[in-house]
């Protein structure tokens, strides 16, 4: 059971997961964890941090994340909507002390969500304040609490996820609204509509931090909270930004589209030179974004740590090129919401990782600890700008407990590293896989000589390969549908709007299937591959034959009857002298096998007289097949048997299946001496 995430950063959570693997591992006491309790649990969990996999078995690149802190001051007109506004929610949640406890709690989460609101963007600001004047209808047994969370807190359940403007929580309940509310609200909605451009202080901050990003050659991500911000961002940036960079090609993602929909908007925004993607949180989680963007920018802060982390997740991870990538929390100097959640939650998480390499999450909900810490917005200040709130007694207590769940992680780490894991045997282990499958070398190979005896070789650039698919067949054209033209690499990460091609790729699969069938069709003439061939070359000093074989055996785990197929391809041969046959080691013949090149040139009928020289001395060689393949089933045995131990499972048959079948014989002369 592999996960990204393995600690929510709640314990029992955890031990529940522990206690699938052994039930006796849903008991464990983590902090005070007993040695030889240690030592079993290692067997089954083990914590890897990016730091661990960098060095490991060679060196992984990985990017250096260099996150940023940029602040903005209000314009005049908007700090005075704020505080408006912000004077006529503390009204009314003041005004519910009579209501009971599940309205009272809906009122004031509506007041924070309008606050919210006004502060994401003008746009966002009016459609809030216009719903605040419609009644809703709470129900009562129908809506809990848990309804409510997703559209006021950042829930990092997808499946919970909203982007749109909480509407329902806002409306909150009401069945009438005097007249003179009404007409409050609806000034404010206008005010709020007039304050874009100049007056829109927060809009022009992040389009210099694009602009900046922008002349670095960077792709940014622009993350907003809610669909009408993501909008009017897309709407604005493209407006202070399109004089100066005309090819700039900006476009909003949001939940408005359907998955599908959003990820074709993304994979045509990436064919793009310039971009920059402006996303609400549907993108945030389950989407890998590194290959066409290296910077993010948080337009709206999140309100949980673990939102953040998720956000930026997006671009910092494997397969990134750039070397750096650059995050930003975007947030106003007077804003005491942005306040809140920069100096309760995300300092505090960054620190957390900027200590240990990691992401410890929040220990408790963190719609349990904003609910608490911005209660201080509405229940002990007058003035919305002027909150002590940092040190109130729940963000000391939150602080306490994530120390402590660092503290435990970092143990927890110590412990639990990669120790129980060998290196040297999983070098063993892939060496052989690659052997047997084809490592990127191979596949590179592979490509590379093929498309040259199909009258299209790769053209050479920097970092990738050209390939010109018009001059391949039709048959591999038609199945591959790579366009015309294709650029490639065989090595990850590749660069940006380039093919990786490894053993799996449909181009891999069609053109081996190609030269297979072709290999196997006596009709064809002039073929380009065929199962027999010979040369002359100075790589050798007797003849030699090269045979590569497809190998087949039964595997048969415990109380099975029947058991499964496995077969593979192997690469072997002989050279004889003086009557004499002399069998080369794999390694031996697979590099003969790369090596050996014409160094002469041979008639035909010199290439059947050593052709029929081989075929014929073949029946007196298959016992040695034999031989071989019964000494690599046993080696297969063996490496079941290894991991049989490690998983704890029962003894696993492997049988040769004889004889091999012989797929091509590559004869070899010397070249004769003068």
């Amino acid at each position: 059971m592999t996960t990204a995430t393995p600690h929510s950063g709640v314990e029992d959570p955890f031990l529940s997961l522990l206690g699938f693997i052994r039930q006796d591992f849903g008991q464990i006491n983590m902090e005070n964890l007993q040695p030889e309790k240690r030592v079993e649990l290692a067997k089954y969990f083990i914590q890897r941090r990016r730091a661990d996999v960098k060095d490991w078995l060679g060196t992984t690149q990985f990017p250096d994340r260099e996150p940023l802190e940029v602040s903005f001051g209000l314009s005049a007109e908007y700090k005075q909507l704020f505080e408006d506004v912000y004077k006529f929610a503390r009204e009314f949640v003041s005004s519910s002390d009579t209501q009971s406890g599940f309205r009272r709690r809906v009122r004031y989460w509506a007041a924070l969500a309008l606050l919210r609101c006004v502060m994401s963007s003008p746009e966002a600001a009016k459609i809030a304040l216009l719903a605040r004047i419609k009644p809703g209808d709470l129900g009562d047994q129908e809506t809990t609490e848990q309804d409510y969370y997703p559209e006021v807190f950042d829930t990092t359940e997808q499946d919970k996820a909203t982007d749109v403007v909480p509407t329902n929580v806002i409306q909150e309940g009401e069945t009438t609204f005097p007249e003179n509310e009404k007409r409050k609200l609806r000034e404010f909605a206008k005010r709020a509509e007039s304050l874009t451009g100049e007056s829109d202080t927060k809009i022009k901050k992040a389009s210099e931090e694009i602009r900046k990003i922008i002349r670095e050659g960077n792709q940014p991500i622009v993350f907003c909270r809610f669909i009408a911000t993501a909008n009017y961002v897309a709407d604005e940036l493209k407006k202070n930004l399109g004089r100066e960079f005309p090819d700039l090609h900006i476009m909003a993602v949001t939940g408005e589209k359907s998955e599908d929909e959003r990820e074709i908007l993304v994979s045509d925004l990436c064919k793009s030179r310039r971009r920059v993607l402006v996303a609400t949180d549907c993108l945030s989680e389950g989407v890998n974004l590194q290959e066409g963007f290296n910077a993010v920018l948080h337009y709206d802060l999140p309100w949980n740590p673990n939102r953040l982390e998720q956000r930026e997740g997006r671009v910092d991870r494997f397969g990134q090129i750039a070397r750096v990538v650059k995050t930003i929390l975007l947030y106003g100097a007077d804003n005491p919401i942005d306040g809140a959640v920069l100096n309760v939650l995300l300092r505090k998480a960054r620190e957390i990782h900027k200590s240990l390499g990691i992401t410890v999450p929040l220990p408790v909900d963190s719609e349990s600890v904003m609910e608490a810490v911005l209660k201080a917005l509405f229940l002990h200040s007058e003035d919305g700008t002027q909150l002590a709130l940092f040190n109130e007694a729940p963000v000391i207590e939150v602080h306490r407990k994530w120390d402590r769940s660092a503290e435990k992680e970092k143990k927890s780490r110590t412990l639990f590293a990669q120790h129980a894991i060998k290196p040297d045997e999983i070098v063993k282990e892939l060496e052989a896989t690659d052997s047997v499958l084809g490592d990127p070398q191979t596949v590179a190979r592979f490509i590379n000589n093929s498309c040259v005896r199909l009258g299209s070789p790769l053209y050479n650039s920097l970092s990738y390969k050209t390939l010109d698919l018009t001059r391949l067949p039709e048959e591999i054209r038609m199945r591959t549908d790579l366009g015309q033209v294709a650029e490639i690499a065989f090595e990850q990460p590749e660069p940006k709007g380039v093919l990786f091609i490894h053993r799996n790729h449909v181009l891999t699969n069609v053109i081996a299937e190609y030269l297979f069938n072709e290999s196997l069709d006596n009709t064809r003439k002039n073929r380009i591959v065929t199962r027999c061939g010979v040369i002359r070359s100075k790589e050798v000093n007797e003849l030699t034959t090269l045979l590569l074989l497809r190998l087949r055996f039964l595997i048969k785990d415990p109380g099975e009857e029947t058991g499964s197929m496995a077969e593979e391809c192997m690469i072997t041969g002989f050279r004889e002298s003086s009557g004499t046959r002399y069998w080369f080691s794999k390694e031996e013949a697979e590099l003969l096998y790369q090596k050996a090149l014409p160094s002469a040139n041979l008639t035909e009928d010199e290439k059947i007289h050593w052709a029929n020289i081989v075929l014929n001395g073949f029946s007196k060689i298959k016992p040695e097949l034999n031989a071989l393949v019964e000494k690599r089933s046993a080696s297969l045995a063996e490496s079941y048997e290894h991991l049989r131990k490690t998983i704890k499972t029962g003894k696993v048959q492997v049988s040769p299946i004889l004889p091999p079948d012989v797929l091509t014989v590559s004869i070899i002369v010397p070249v004769p001496k003068v």
